[in-house]
């Protein structure tokens, strides 16, 4: 299910990139794997940087380009996600009390009308740069830099929606996407006797991606935490079997592809200090454009 989910992720980025450029299913995959290695052992998610390097650096596509179709990978998870998390709310049968029902719903409804919105500036881009402006002028200059380029990136990425038939496909394969990843997570749970459903395990889902949210090293600690709060509270798992269940769904998911990525790295020449000095100049770059 793990390699699924990867296979899955580099066809449905296949069809994000498509209106920038041809890029190949091999490169796709290889610079997927090798992100989600670089976010598992670099600081400020670096990863997202290598992926755009090395689509660049094999096909003809621009790195700031590539970089901007990440965001809109991004939110295209964020939407599936929330709206999985909605499901399960409203189709799995547990009582998940008022609290998280609301807030389910509250933010499934915040991510389609962000995705609405997103949408209709992707059609016309001169109102991202209007409204920036507009906020520019109330804000530091530094921050307002930072804003300024943000948006400039967003724009960027929103090439694809500009597209519908592009934008349809990829949103259509965030779905694959994150079921692949809630059967990762059903096997392991039934592996250890632990009670899990298919809409259950979209709560589930939901609860793992505030875990990974949580900064720390190789997303250890708010994972685990995550996955056993939602398993106790929702699916009467005991404390040690969902501790056990968290350890071993966390080496499942990500150290094979750490190591093939590592593997991909070395036979690319690449290294973390490699990633590390482009993910700085080109931080350095963008500030000097902001001045």
């Amino acid at each position: 299910a793990t390699l699924v989910t990867y296979l899955l992720r580099s066809w449905r980025w296949q069809v994000l990139l498509a209106p920038i450029g041809r890029v190949s299913f091999r490169t796709s995959f290889r610079a997927t794997v090798m992100g989600f290695a670089g976010n598992l052992l670099l600081p400020a998610r670096a990863g997202e940087f290598l992926r755009a390097y090395v689509i660049a650096r094999h096909e003809r596509v621009n790195v700031a380009s590539a970089f901007a179709t990440v965001i809109v990978e991004r939110l295209l998870d964020l939407v599936t996600v929330l709206l999985l998390f909605a499901c399960g709310i409203l189709f799995a049968g547990i009582d998940v009390g008022p609290a998280i029902a609301a807030a389910g719903w509250i933010a499934a409804a915040g991510a389609v009308a962000s995705l609405v919105v997103l949408f209709v500036l992707a059609g016309h881009p001169e109102r991202v740069g209007l409204l920036v402006d507009r906020l520019s002028r109330r804000l530091p200059a530094r921050l307002a830099g930072v804003v300024g380029q943000l948006a400039r990136t967003l724009t960027g990425g929103l090439k694809v929606m500009r597209s519908p038939s592009h934008f349809i496909l990829a949103l259509a394969w965030s779905l694959p996407v994150w079921l692949s990843i809630g059967f990762g997570i059903i096997f392991v749970s039934w592996a250890f006797n632990l009670k899990l459903t298919v809409l259950g395990a979209f709560l589930v889902v939901g609860y793992l991606t505030v875990g990974v949210s949580v900064p720390t090293p190789g997303a250890t600690g708010g994972f685990h935490y995550f996955y056993k709060l939602a398993m106790t509270q929702f699916f009467g798992a005991s404390d040690s079997a969902a501790a056990a269940a968290a350890i071993v769904l966390h080496l499942v998911s990500f150290v094979p592809v750490t190591i093939l990525g590592l593997i991909f790295m070395w036979q690319d020449g690449l290294s973390f200090g490699n990633v590390k000095a482009m993910k700085a100049e080109a931080d350095h770059e963008s500030g000097a454009s902001r001045e």
